[in-house]
Order: structure tokens, then sequence, then C-alpha cells
């Protein structure tokens, strides 16, 4: 009589997260080699989905949920998901992840993807009328708002979200759309001064007010904000108000485990958290250097860091689980980005944010399609076009001078 066999019950990869940046890193992590079991645990009821169309698209009634979501690929269709229920607290020493629903799940390895949440203000003033972009839901109820007749709309914050809500509002026939904000101008933290100053002409052209270099000390109105004033005591009539003044990395279930969360999980040059190398952390959470510039730790909110993360802490993470022991190249991505905004196009190659002290015209003019080119230390470590279609494709042309470089280790 033959004696059964007994397979022992691996503990599963959990993914803390699941939007794009979990769903990718259980694909990952199958990619990699990974055969055992993956559970991942997300806060929201809807499967993982495309964000960036929310202050787009979604807001314009042009996209459906079905068009956002993201089609899994078939390697994960073995994948536990726990959709709905937040991760509340981990425990690194025991290897151990508590749910808000009361359960607690062991884990080989733990992929830390609970991304960012919008920074609120903390003004004085009424709730209702004032809304965030980040979900879904925010999209459905924001939208619900701009489209009534005579909306006035102010959008406190102009960076990314900020110009396309504002861009977007315009196009649904909003009243007045003014966009707030202490700096200087639009997006000119990710853009530098030159193409900022060409984009809030764009933007001014198009009907989108400016309040720059001032802030919002309260919001007026009983039940509902009617009025928002600002820090030279200006205030702007409003019925809708959209704050989109950054984020808030999802790190509070990470306390007490003896990681750096200053900003985001900061991890090694191979997305490893607090030298722990069953922890990896991928998205917009992660704080890690980028070898292909120095040694800096970072967080980047750009659309094709999920991807790239998930990519490499799944190798590094599959290596540690089988015993491998061999680490890649350290992780040096190349950042993408682009903004619709009315009829044109914001887009991204490299870091721009770091060559803003030498940024050069690379073809066009900033009156109209544009290409700018940012140095650092005389090399080019970022390119933004401006304008149509014409000048995207451009500026996609120069990635190979932008990948051509060797990733640095310093």
């Amino acid at each position: 009589m033959s004696t059964p066999t007994v397979r022992a019950v691996r503990a599963p990869v959990v993914v803390a997260g699941a939007s794009m940046a979990g769903l990718r890193a259980a694909e990952q992590l199958r990619a990699a080699g990974w055969d055992g079991p993956v559970t991942l645990v997300g806060a929201e009821p809807h499967m993982p989905y495309n964000r960036p169309p929310l202050s787009k698209e979604v807001l314009a009634g042009k996209a459906s949920f079905e068009s956002l979501a993201f089609r899994p690929r078939a390697s994960v269709a073995d994948v536990a998901w726990r959709l709905g229920t937040r991760v509340a607290a981990a425990d690194l020493d025991r290897r151990t992840v508590r749910l808000d629903d009361g359960d607690t799940l062991s884990y080989a390895g733990l992929v830390i993807a609970t991304g960012m949440r919008p920074r609120r203000l903390t003004c004085p003033g009424p709730l209702a009328g004032r809304h965030a972009v980040r979900t879904l839901d925010d999209a459905r109820g924001l939208r619900a708002a701009l489209t009534r007749p005579g909306a006035r709309v102010v959008v406190v914050g102009a960076g990314f979200i900020g110009c396309e809500v504002a861009a977007t509002a315009v196009a649904l026939g909003a009243a007045e759309v003014t966009v707030v904000d202490p700096l200087p101008l639009p997006m000119v933290g990710p853009l530098g001064e030159l193409l900022a100053s060409a984009l809030r002409k764009r933007h001014e052209n198009r009907g989108v007010r400016f309040a720059l270099g001032t802030g919002v000390t309260a919001f007026e109105g009983e039940d509902q904000v009617t009025g928002v004033v600002l820090g030279d005591g200006t205030v702007l009539p409003a019925d809708v108000v959209v704050e989109s003044v950054g984020s808030v990395a999802n790190t509070e279930w990470l306390d007490g485990n003896g990681l750096d969360l200053a900003d985001g999980v900061r991890t090694d040059a191979h997305l490893r958290a607090g030298g722990r190398p069953e922890v990896v952390a991928v998205g917009d959470v992660a704080r890690f250097p980028n070898a292909r510039y120095d040694g800096v730790p970072r967080r980047v909110e750009h659309w094709s860091i999920p991807t790239d993360t998930a990519r490499h802490a799944a190798r590094v993470l599959t290596a540690r689980l089988t015993g491998d022991q061999h680490d890649p190249d350290p992780f040096a991505p190349l950042p993408t980005f682009w903004s619709d905004q009315h009829d044109f196009r914001l887009q991204s190659f490299g870091a721009p944010a770091l060559g803003q002290a030498d940024v050069r015209i690379l073809d066009g003019d900033p009156d109209g399609d544009v290409i700018a080119g940012y140095h650092r230390d005389g090399r080019l470590v970022g390119v933004v076009a401006l304008g149509g279609p014409t000048a995207a494709a451009a500026a996609a042309r120069h990635r190979a001078a932008l990948l051509k470089h060797p990733a640095r280790t310093a």
C-alpha cells in the first residue's frame, strides 16, 4: 500500500494594497517564478483600475468603470483577493499582518503597496462641497457636482490633478474655474519656470483663472461651501471646491516596526524595506534611490513606477524566497509621465525636477509646441514636451539619449 504524498503548506506572499501596484506585484511574482500562494488585500471594494482617467475622462463622462478596470493576467487567476478590507497593522518580526476585519495573515514575503491618499485642508468652514480625487467614488461624486448648471469651481492646488480637473471643469461648462496655489506658477515643481509659464498661458487662454502666491485660510458658508477665503483676504465665490494639495502615504499600519516612514517607506537600492529581505515596497509609497541619478531616496508618483517597481521587487523577493541570493543590478528606472489638459499634452521622460537649474529648448517654441531638456552637471536627465501629438512623439525620441547613460550607484 503506497503512502500518500504530504505537501507542506507554504505561507503566502501577502500584497498589502490592491491597486495597480499590488496587481503588478502579483503578476511579476509569477513571472519571476514564485508559484506559492499570493494574497492581495485592498481597501477599496473594486478590482484594480487605472487612476489617471479619474480627473479627465471619468469626470467628463467619457469613461466607465469597465473601461478603467485592469484585466489581470492568467498567471494570477489563483491569487486570493481580500477586497474592501484594510491592512490595519503589521508585526514584521513575526511576519504577520492584521486586517481591519480582525483576521491575521502570516506571510513568507510581504509587498507594501498601500499607496497614497489625498492630503486635505484643515481650514475652518463647512465640509460639504469639498472634494478630492483619488478613487472611483471620488470622481463620481465630483462629476455630479461639476455638471450642475452655473457651477463656480475653485481648485486648490496647481499640480497635475488640479490642472487636469480645472481643464475638465471648463470643458463641462462651469461658469467660473479658479486655481489657487501658494507657488508662483502651475506645476512649477516638476516643470520649472519656463514650461510652467507656458502652461499657465494655455490655461488662461481657455478660460481658467489663477490666484497664485497665496493659500486658503478658511471656507465660507453654513452647511455648504459658498466661498473660499485666501491669505490676502480675497473671497472667491464657490459652489464646488476641489482640494489637490498633495498626498499622504498610507503607512500608519507599519508603525512600530523600525522602518523609516518619514515620507513613504524608505527602501534600499533593491526596494527592500528596513533591511528585511522578505519585505519590499512598490508603487508611489516606496521611497527609493534611483541608481540612474544618485543615491538619494525619493518617492515618484508617476504611472510607470508601479510596473517598474513591481518587476524589480518581485525578482528580489522571489530570489529570497527560493534561496537564490543573487541580487540583480540596482534599481534604475526611467520615470515617465503624461498629463492631458484641454487639447494639449505634457509628456515627460526622466527626472526633469533634477535639472531645473539648466533648462534648454531642444525644439519648438514655448508659445507653440515645445520640447525642453533638463540638465544636471551638463548631463541630460529629463525631457518634457508641451503641445500636441507631434510634440509628444518628438519627446519620445529623446528617450535614447536619457537611457544611454549607465546607472550610477553613488
